[in-house]
């Protein structure tokens, strides 16, 4: 076994970025909202094994890039988890099948067609603005979560 050192960085960055079983939520950095997803997520994730990043970021923009989204993706929030992007009530729904226990009871809107169940999503997409607030400026992790905040270029 090889213990890394610091000039192993690159590597682990690397590594993170290029796994397609990572699971990593892309949002939408200035809307209220989707920060208190983010802070939820954060809270109820017990094996930490999510990721973060805004859509203004450089992973974010490039994510979009690689997964041949439009940027008025904005509007919903995007989970990249085992190689695909998801977007909308799917990335919902996955994403609360990924954090387990008693969220995986949502799993019984999978019965509804998937344009019932992004209506719905695009009604609070939306209005989340006039409902949650927007702030000036993207969300900044406090230091305890920051390592779960993919701020670089994406290769995924």
């Amino acid at each position: 076994m090889k213990i890394l050192s610091p000039k192993d960085l690159p590597l682990i960055v690397e590594m993170q970025t290029t796994d397609t079983s990572q699971q990593i939520l892309l949002f939408d950095g200035v809307c209220n909202l989707c920060n208190a997803v983010v802070q939820f997520v954060l809270r109820h994730d017990k094996g930490s094994r999510l990721s973060f990043a805004s859509l203004q970021s450089a992973f974010g923009k490039d994510s979009l890039k690689k997964h041949a989204l439009e940027a008025d993706e904005l509007k919903t929030f995007i989970y990249l988890r085992n190689g695909n992007a998801h977007t909308r009530s799917t990335a919902f729904l996955y994403l609360m099948r990924d954090l387990g226990g008693g969220f995986r009871l949502l799993e019984i809107c999978w019965i509804f067609p998937r344009f019932l169940r992004d209506a719905i999503y695009n009604l609070v997409s939306r209005t989340r603005y006039s409902i949650f607030g927007k702030r000036e400026e993207c969300y900044l992790p406090t230091e305890d979560v920051r390592h779960r905040f993919l701020d670089g270029p994406s290769s995924t």
